[in-house]
């Protein structure tokens, strides 16, 4: 069996860290909390659990942090969690399977991350993560923010899901400010700390400058293929944004440079048509993207949603709009299929028997 090290950085994280703690208490052998300021009780509560408690000072390098936090580790293996990730009940079980059956071979098993929920609690978004690290590998984090750990050996995937639960606003100019201190330093931003500028560019809606540094990632012709997808997907919605309707289209054409079509690229095409009335062409979109298969071991970002629901409900209302409403019925039952007392597809139903009983 496994022995693993628990490896957390943390701050003012007193309504969240016990939640997290408790999940994982019995799958790590040893708990590490480096702490980076915390004013609250985070501390306090994390004592309950180790006594292996570290302060950094923040230096606006989660990596430095995170690096910190790994050298004090001292178990053959180091997982990493944030305050607001839980291992749910079910995972816990896998974990404590993997722990006794894990080849010792293994360097990193990457795990899903389940990071976003609609209201039901069906996730909505998910990706693979570098979870568990063999210790003795020594990989180190790399980038400022958004940092990540440059992996290899030998590498495998589980089935075992980190949950995020986030119980906070996300606090927007966080990164945003530490990408713009170092552009401000002379400091030049690797390929994808220029993607992840654009996509913090894009979430506080400063799409003149997000278009400037989503354009300037793609032309670095460095990028991640996911990166470079998802690139055009981001810029699509900033050209969606400022009614550039030409600009949005070629984007979204341009992502099929890079691999075949994906989903939300596809709803995003449907999407566009839909908004010039041209239900035909969006019919074709959105037909298209239900016939793409979920990917189930690829290591980028995974918008539920785009794989099945998404695109059957709007295909339910653009069969409506060209007066197929027995297509139009089929869709919105598919759409049910994908999320059980869902608003949107009841609301259909409602609407679908009202012109059906007025024929």
């Amino acid at each position: 069996m496994i022995t693993i090290s628990l490896c957390m950085i943390v701050k003012n994280e007193e309504d969240v860290i016990e939640r997290c703690l408790k999940s994982v208490k019995n799958i790590a052998d040893e708990i590490i909390i480096v702490d980076t300021g915390s004013k609250d009780s985070t501390k306090e509560i994390c004592r309950k659990y180790t006594d292996k408690i570290y302060n950094f000072k923040w230096n606006s390098n989660f990596s430095s942090a995170r690096n910190y936090s790994f050298s004090k580790a001292t178990k053959e293996y180091i997982l990493w969690l944030d305050a607001d990730d839980v291992i749910v009940d079910e995972d816990i079980e896998k974990f404590e399977n993997l722990k006794y059956d894990l080849d010792e071979k293994v360097d990193v098993v990457m795990m899903k991350y389940n990071v976003g929920f609609d209201n039901n609690g069906n996730i909505t978004l998910s990706y693979y993560r570098e979870r568990l690290l063999k210790r003795s590998s020594e990989f180190q984090w790399k980038e400022p923010v958004h940092e990540y750990l440059e992996i290899s050996g030998n590498i495998i995937n589980s089935d075992i899901c980190i949950t995020h639960k986030k119980e906070r606003a996300y606090v927007s100019d966080r990164n945003l400010s530490i990408y713009k201190k170092m552009i401000y330093k002379g400091k030049e931003l690797s390929p994808r700390g220029i993607f992840y500028f654009a996509r913090e560019l894009y979430y506080n809606r400063m799409y003149d400058s997000a278009i400037k540094y989503f354009r300037k990632f793609l032309d670095t012709k460095q990028g991640w293929i996911e990166d470079n997808i998802n690139a055009c997907f981001n810029l699509s919605q900033c050209y969606d944004y400022k009614n550039d309707r030409k600009s949005m289209l070629r984007v979204l054409l341009k992502s099929f440079e890079y691999d075949n079509p994906r989903a939300e690229i596809c709803c995003q095409l449907g999407y566009f048509y839909f908004q010039n009335m041209d239900y035909e062409k969006a019919i074709f979109w959105y037909e298209l993207a239900t016939q793409i298969k979920k990917p189930e071991n690829g290591w980028g970002f995974i918008s539920h949603d785009y794989f099945g629901y998404l695109p059957n409900i709007q295909l339910a209302v653009c069969y409506d709009k060209v007066g197929n409403i027995e297509e139009a019925i089929r869709c919105n039952n598919k759409a049910g299929e994908f999320k059980a007392n869902d608003e949107a597809v009841n609301y259909n139903k409602k609407y679908f028997e009202k012109i059906l009983a007025e024929k």
